[in-house]
């Protein structure tokens, strides 16, 4: 009989096991890079994270490593994460514990919007303003996130209603309760990126909606129903449609 490693929180990894799989496709990954992690206890403290230094294309259910914020001996387990990975989604589960889930990444659109003197996204179009004043911009980029600046990143999160962060030289923060949540924020942002910078090429005008009409959009969208559990589970059902192992 087949004994599945690593069982414990076995939807929570394959909901994270998909992220990957999905993030890779849409070419959002950074090589072997990037982190995504999954809050397992109540404090936030214990986490899913992906192994060291393997590629989103193939992280499977059974190889999330079970991380510890409070515990520094986990950089020396099997696959430990890399010390930036610990400095920086240790430091949002230690200090942000609205960030269940965690996802950083250096996805091209994002990064370009971090790249440029004046990071806000303005609302000018109905994914854009999905996140009116729904963003923190980081302005002190202090080199890679070592433990130091993973702490300076997460306690920049202290208005419950930011759960995007534009990390200024660096790339994306992303946070929500649940991987379906977390990554449905991290597509529409970067959906959100590309329609900005495009829109920018052009070097027309800009047709900018009033803070009212963005407002109200944006609340609309935050109230809309189950879209963020069905995108994830439609990403599922293609993986399982293609035979995808992201779930062994």
């Amino acid at each position: 009989m087949n004994i599945r490693p690593n069982m414990d929180n076995w939807q929570e990894r394959v909901d994270l096991a998909a992220a990957f799989r999905w993030t890779a496709r849409l070419n959002m990954h950074e090589g072997v890079a990037n982190h995504f992690s999954l809050a397992i206890n109540e404090d936030g403290t214990r986490f899913l994270m992906n192994p060291n230094q393997v590629h989103f294309s193939r992280v499977k259910a059974s190889d999330l490593i079970v991380v510890d914020a409070n515990d520094p001996e986990t950089l020396k387990g099997p696959d430990a994460p890399d010390p930036t990975a610990w400095g920086l989604h240790g430091g949002m589960h230690r200090y942000c514990p609205e960030a269940r889930c965690a996802m950083h990444v250096h996805s091209i659109f994002a990064t370009v919007l971090a790249s440029l003197a004046d990071s806000r996204l303005p609302p000018i179009d109905q994914n854009t303003a999905t996140f009116f004043n729904r963003v923190v911009i980081d302005e002190n980029y202090g080199g890679l996130a070592f433990e130091e600046e993973g702490e300076r990143c997460a306690k920049l999160f202290d208005d419950p209603k930011k759960k995007v962060m534009v990390m200024g030289n660096h790339g994306i923060m992303i946070i929500g309760k649940t991987v379906a949540e977390t990554f449905n924020r991290l597509f529409y942002f970067e959906r959100s990126c590309e329609t900005y910078i495009r829109a920018l090429q052009t070097g027309q005008p800009l047709r900018v909606l009033s803070d009212e009409i963005a407002e109200k959009t944006a609340q609309e969208l935050e109230e809309y129903p189950e879209q963020d559990e069905r995108h994830l589970a439609e990403l599922k059902a293609i993986l399982d449609d293609e035979g995808s192992n992201y779930s062994s």
